[in-house]
């Protein structure tokens, strides 16, 4: 499989702003505002699309000293601020294990006014706060440490002798106080490599575990990747063939990076013609119109409706203009099949998460309703993010959940009601 990256900045127009529903009076100010645009292609079709204002930083990943400002019980959880303009996160206690505290004020696990290191783990959603999490993760090109978790993991995308060697490489030489996660990067990668990326993850864990009871509350003590390079950073660089810029810093910061990165056998390539921007040249305009909108239509003349909502995302499959002369069963299998892997691309396009329920066109074999099931399956697999395919309800819905990571591209790209709200 040939993948591709496409790297560019652009401001956008009125109507992909409205589409993304940012309100009238803004439009004209968000002339000004420029987003990273990252295009993802497998086999020269686009499977992923980001747009991330250039000038916002994310908060996914940091690592804060925070202070504890309420501890619900009913909820099991606390509100921890971060910083110190009064900006607080979600904390689920149940995933509470060994936090690193900077000053404890009582003897009960958590208490208001204890002061500890956490990590972003989720975003802001819609109205939710940032979720919150003590198992501080520090992520590598090959390795993830983590601090709670102290196990051995390893990326299920390995071939199982590789797990093998990582499992007996790794044991030999992983301290008990923290955890790893082989990423499926490491295929590649030589022990010496792996063994070096794990001392220096290993010394950043001490150094900010040791110097972080000297530092204010509210402290930012680690900011991962952010914008393109988080991109770069979590890119199968095995699979990785080319990436194409035409932005002079953005290329000077990947040919840097891949410089450190031996298993990257790709090419990274500065685009520099001023008649045909990348912009154009990828029809990206038309790519991230097509993704904010409600209808997509399908090949067949089918077509599938998307709606969000605050609680899950609907997706309905019609068969619309589709005139087939096939029986009726045949042509709404296969309008379902069709169905089933553009919904799957379409999660990967707008970064749907969450609960999500699809009304396939009514099927009345049961052997039928199974093949679209397993396709469905084999078509969601590919995705990076993982997702669960639940079963079919008795009503006949689908449903699926995909973790929820980072926003969707309407709240990328509406960014600021996210932060007015």
């Amino acid at each position: 499989m040939k993948k591709k990256l496409v790297l560019t900045r652009q401001t956008l127009s009125p109507e992909l702003l409205a589409l993304a529903g940012v309100p009238a009076q803004l439009r004209n100010e968000d002339k000004s505002v420029s987003y990273w645009i990252t295009a993802t292609y497998e086999d020269d079709v686009l499977r992923g699309l980001s747009c991330i204002p250039a000038d916002q930083m994310s908060i996914l990943g940091n690592i804060y000293i925070g202070r504890v400002s309420n501890v619900v019980k009913n909820l099991n959880a606390a509100f921890i601020q971060i910083t110190a303009d009064g900006g607080q996160g979600y904390y689920p206690m149940e995933k509470q294990k060994n936090p690193i505290f900077t000053k404890k004020i009582g003897k009960k696990p958590l208490c208001i006014g204890d002061e500890l290191l956490v990590q972003v783990e989720k975003e802001a959603m819609k109205t939710k706060d940032p979720v919150l999490s003590t198992n501080l993760n520090f992520t590598g090109n090959y390795l993830v440490l983590t601090t709670e978790n102290t196990k051995l993991g390893i990326s299920s995308k390995l071939e199982h002798d590789a797990r093998l060697h990582f499992r007996e490489l790794l044991e030999a030489h992983k301290k008990d106080e923290y955890g790893l996660i082989v990423r499926t990067n490491a295929k590649n990668a030589a022990d010496n490599e792996i063994l070096q990326e794990l001392e220096e993850l290993e010394q950043e864990f001490m150094h900010i575990k040791e110097t972080a009871v000297h530092k204010t509350c509210f402290s930012l003590i680690h900011q991962p990747e952010h914008g393109f390079r988080k991109t770069l950073q979590d890119a199968d660089l095995a699979s990785l063939t080319e990436i194409v810029t035409d932005d002079r810093e953005a290329y000077l910061s990947i040919t840097s990076y891949y410089e450190k990165n031996p298993n990257f056998a790709g090419q990274v390539r500065m685009y520099e013609d001023p008649m045909l921007p990348l912009f154009k040249l990828y029809s990206l305009e038309r790519e991230l119109r097509d993704a904010l909108r409600e209808r997509v239509w399908l090949k067949s003349g089918a077509y599938l409706v998307i709606q969000p909502t605050e609680a899950l995302t609907v997706i309905d499959v019609n068969s619309g203009k589709n005139i087939a002369k096939k029986s009726a069963a045949e042509n709404f299998k296969k309008i379902n099949l069709e169905a089933a892997g553009e919904i799957a691309r379409q999660l990967r396009l707008r970064n749907i998460s969450g609960i999500c329920i699809v009304d396939f066109i009514n099927m009345d074999s049961e052997e039928a309703k199974a093949e679209l099931m397993h396709a469905f399956r084999t078509e969601l697999k590919k995705d990076p993010v993982p997702v669960q395919l639940i079963d079919i309800t008795k009503l006949g819905l689908v449903e699926l959940t995909r973790k929820k990571v980072q926003k969707t591209l309407r709240e990328q790209i509406n960014f600021q009601k996210s932060v007015d709200e």
